[in-house]
């Protein structure tokens, strides 16, 4: 299906005016292509479009990492201008100086929290746990009889209607 495939391809930008302009190559052999903005046979304005060809032709070999970042971002229009090698080349010693000092910072960070720690850091404390907080009494030892209450909080008691008495006296 791959030939039939590429075939459909070529015969369908030779009628739509579909031109390939070669942007540029990556280190990994990735081709980028530009399709300008034109006018279809009906007339629309087809906007530009932008296609990576992997060097790897199977589609499920892709992983990430296989185009660089800077390729990435122009794929997505992110960036205007396609990137040069020597700006490709920048960046990723730069990543390399980054990762560099970010491992010898992490080392660093170990080194001296081993040291400090046991010098900071007070013993632990046993705490004991009562109850639930959802509880009504929560922190209290037992619901009382009696109602309490300390001003803005009110803690109803358990209350029970005394006999042969009644409400309407």
């Amino acid at each position: 299906m791959g030939w039939s495939q590429d075939l459909f391809r070529a015969l369908w930008r030779s009628l739509s005016r579909e031109v390939k302009e070669h942007v540029g190559t990556d280190q990994f052999g990735n081709k980028y292509y530009c399709i300008p903005q034109y006018k279809n046979w009906r007339g629309q304005t087809i906007r530009e479009k932008r296609i990576v060809e992997g060097a790897n032709k199977k589609e499920v070999d892709y992983e990430i990492g296989d185009i660089p970042t800077e390729w990435e971002a122009w794929i997505r229009r992110t960036r205007k201008t396609p990137p040069t090698m020597e700006e490709i080349v920048k960046n990723e010693e730069y990543r390399e100086e980054v990762k560099i000092k970010s491992q010898d910072f992490c080392e660093k960070e170990k080194l001296l929290s081993k040291e400090t720690s046991e010098e900071l850091l007070p013993p632990p404390v046993q705490t004991q746990i009562k109850g639930h907080a959802s509880a009504p009494y929560f922190g209290k030892e037992e619901p009382s009889v009696a109602p309490s209450s300390t001003g803005k909080t009110f803690q109803p008691g358990s209350w029970v209607p005394q006999d042969g008495k009644s409400h309407s006296q």
